[in-house]
């Protein structure tokens, strides 16, 4: 998939994320890196298989704290 010299890290690579964008929609919540991993920006990851390699996760502001 990535033609990118050197080649980008694969989708199953510790650090995939750091593949080049192929497709960026902001105002949809997600980007495609050239892999084919999907990114969410909830935090969440999607493998070409399909297989959630990151489940979506949203950080709790400074200050707060879970319920009891």
């Amino acid at each position: 998939m990535c033609q990118h010299q050197p080649p980008c890290p694969s989708a199953v690579s510790a650090d995939r994320e750091s593949a080049r964008l192929a497709a960026h929609h902001p105002e949809q919540g997600w980007s495609l890196l050239c892999n084919g991993v999907v990114l969410f920006e909830d935090t969440g990851e999607l493998l070409p298989d399909g297989q959630a390699a990151v489940a979506p996760h949203r950080p709790l502001g400074a200050g707060l704290t879970t319920a009891a």
